[in-house]
Order: C-alpha cells, then sequence, then structure tokens
C-alpha cells in the first residue's frame, strides 16, 4: 500500500488528461513462443539448472511465454496490461503470490508538461536493467543470457523519466518495491532506487548504464545490494551489429561481509538477407561468493558460454528460431546421473505474434 495515495492521484490526472486529448490509441497484441529443448546431460527431472528461467524444459514442447497485451496510448496519457502464462510466468515469478503470477505488465502514466517529454509511470514494468527481456523476439539470441536471467526482468514502482528533443538522451529514476518483486512483504523495510541513462552520440551507437540499490532480505539478516549495468549496442554495418554487456554487484550484508559478482558478455548479430539472421554469444558469469547463483561447491558459481543461433522469418507473423549452447563451469555443478562441469542445450522455437 506504500503507492497507494501516489497512484490515486495518478488515476485523477491521466482521466482529466484523456478527456481533453483527441488522439487515443488503442493496440491489442497478442505472442506465442512454443519450444523444444534438449539437453544432452538428460537431466532426471526433465528441468535445466536453476539459473535458467526461460526455456526451462527438458525433452518437451512447451509454452516459454504467451501473451495478450492491451495498450491505451494519447499524446498525454497511457497504459499497459499485459497477462501471461508459460515456463517464464512459472519459474520467474514464483516467489509472487498467486493473483501476481499472470501480471507480465499493469502500469500506467502521464506527461505532466506540454511542451516536455517528461513522464510518470507506475505499477509492473519491464526492468530498466540490461539490452534482453522476457520477449524472445526482441532479443538476438533465442535463449537470454546468465546475465539477464539473474537481474530482474521486471519492476514494480514508480518511474520519472524524460526523454529531450533530439532524442537522443534519456533519464530516468526509479523508485521500486525491490529487487525483480511485484508484491511487497512485512519483511521489506524501504523502497529500492534505481537510474538509467541512455545516450545515443551516433545513429549507430547506443550507450546505457543503470543500476540499483536497495534491502534484500536474507534469513535473518538485510543485506544492501547494489548493482550496475552497463552496455553498448553498436551497428557497424546495415548487416552487422554488436552489444557489449558488463555486470558487477556488492552485497554487504549487517556482519559487514561484502561479496562482489560480476558478468561481461559479447553478442554479435549478421543479417544474412531480409528474412535470415545469425548470432553469437560469449559470456562470463563470476559469482564464487555465491550472492546470486548457489552451487554448495568449493568455487562457487564460475561459468564460461558460447552459443550460437540462427533465425528465420516464415511469415511476417512467424519466426522459426534455432540455437546450440554450451556451458563449462569451474566446478562440476551440474547434477544429473553423474555430476558434470559442462552443460549443451539445442533449442528450437516457433514465435507467432500479432
Amino acid at each position: 500500500m506504500r503507492y497507494t495515495c501516489f497512484l490515486f492521484v495518478l488515476l485523477l490526472s491521466i482521466e482529466s488528461f484523456a478527456q481533453e486529448d483527441s488522439t487515443k490509441s488503442i493496440k491489442v497484441n497478442t505472442y506465442v513462443d512454443m519450444y523444444y529443448s534438449y539437453d544432452f546431460s538428460n537431466p532426471m527431472n526433465f528441468e535445466k539448472p536453476d539459473y535458467n528461467y526461460n526455456y526451462k524444459k527438458h525433452n518437451q514442447l512447451n509454452v516459454n511465454l504467451a501473451f495478450v497485451k492491451l495498450g491505451y496510448q494519447t499524446s498525454r496519457v497511457r497504459s499497459n496490461l499485459a497477462l501471461m502464462t508459460g515456463n517464464y510466468a512459472m519459474y520467474n515469478l514464483s516467489a509472487e503470490p498467486n493473483w501476481a503470477k499472470p501480471l507480465l505488465e499493469a502500469n500506467v502514466g502521464f506527461k505532466p508538461f506540454q511542451k516536455h517529454n517528461f513522464w510518470i509511470d507506475a505499477g509492473v514494468m519491464p526492468s530498466h536493467i540490461g539490452f534482453e527481456s522476457a520477449t524472445g523476439s526482441d532479443c538476438w539470441n533465442l535463449t537470454r543470457s546468465i546475465l539477464a536471467e539473474n537481474s530482474p526482468y521486471y519492476e514494480t514502482g514508480i518511474k520519472f523519466n524524460y526523454t529531450n528533443k533530439k532524442e537522443d538522451l534519456y533519464i530516468a529514476f526509479h523508485l521500486l518495491n525491490g529487487w525483480q518483486k511485484i508484491a511487497l512483504t512485512d519483511k521489506d523495510q524501504a523502497p529500492s532506487v534505481g537510474v538509467q541513462l541512455t545516450y545515443k552520440p551516433s545513429s549507430n551507437l547506443t550507450l546505457n548504464y543503470s543500476n540499483f540499490i536497495g534491502s534484500i532480505h536474507l534469513d535473518s539478516l538485510n543485506a544492501l545490494r547494489v548493482f550496475h549495468n552497463l552496455y553498448a549496442i553498436y551497428e557497424a554495418s546495415p548487416k552487422t551489429s554488436l552489444i557489449f554487456g558488463f555486470d558487477i554487484g556488492t552485497q554487504k550484508n549487517t556482519q559487514s561481509k561484502v561479496a562482489v559478482w560480476y558478468t561481461p558478455v559479447l553478442i554479435a548479430k549478421l543479417n544474412l538477407n531480409s528474412k535470415s539472421k545469425i548470432a553469437g554469444r560469449i559470456e562470463y558469469y563470476m559469482d564464487k561468493n555465491q550472492v546470486i547463483i548457489p552451487t554448495t561447491t568449493p568455487n562457487g558459481f564460475q561459468t564460461f558460454g558460447v552459443s550460437v543461433n540462427y533465425d528465420r522469418q516464415i511469415l511476417p507473423y512467424v519466426l522459426l528460431r534455432t540455437e546450440l549452447k554450451q556451458y563449462k563451469s569451474m566446478d562440476r555443478i551440474y547434477r544429473y546421473e553423474q555430476t558434470s562441469t559442462s552443460q549443451t542445450t539445442a533449442t528450437m522455437a516457433l514465435i507467432v505474434k500479432f
């Protein structure tokens, strides 16, 4: 109930703005991401490791994400409501109450000043951290990076955001319920904060910095988490593009112990023609202290990954994707019939969206 009063005022303002605006737009979008994935280690429970939240099932035809989204937009008012199902909802929102688990988006926003591109949005929104999202067709690779899977996909709170007239600078401040959290609990003592700065020095280069600062409740301890996300997207040519990302976080508990984790990732994409493209990814995730990914092994989670995928646009609304991926870890963290230091998967996905 922390933001109830603010949301009430926001809704009243939106109603008055909407009545004055004649340029209204309503959009309905549907999206279905079906897949089959095979883990060559043959996990006995038919699930991939705990740090994977998308394309989770092994040797099964399944739905990773399906949603229906309703969007409303005027020159000074906007809102979105999206309801979902699939692996993403089941595993990524497993800690949320049942009423919140179908929510992909539920937000409203208004533009208080006619002449300035400044918006105030509130509700359940896509995360301001990272270059990957829950919607697979928006990502260069079929599966998400370890970086994306273990940082927020969504957030709940209030966002104050501004875009300049040249549209080459975006600034946002976030007041949040916490680290990827919709519903507050009795253990949540204070809101978290975050900022995002996006700058486009040229038409083919995007630079971004985002952060998160907030308290994380762990058992009987409250830990301060400080997280930084940086990435650059460079379009080298009409056919070739690159993404370099780097995350680093620190977490300090009440006993003054500080743990650090970090992860670099490099992605390259090549457009073969108007309907086909290939992409490759190299990544490394270092969480020796097991802050984000617990392994109960001596060296924690220190894993190198490589993947390559091929995409084919069969129809304007149908995308076929295939991917081969391998992870190599320092410890034997992959527990199947026998523990292993590596994992290899092959995945095929069919995405339909209108």
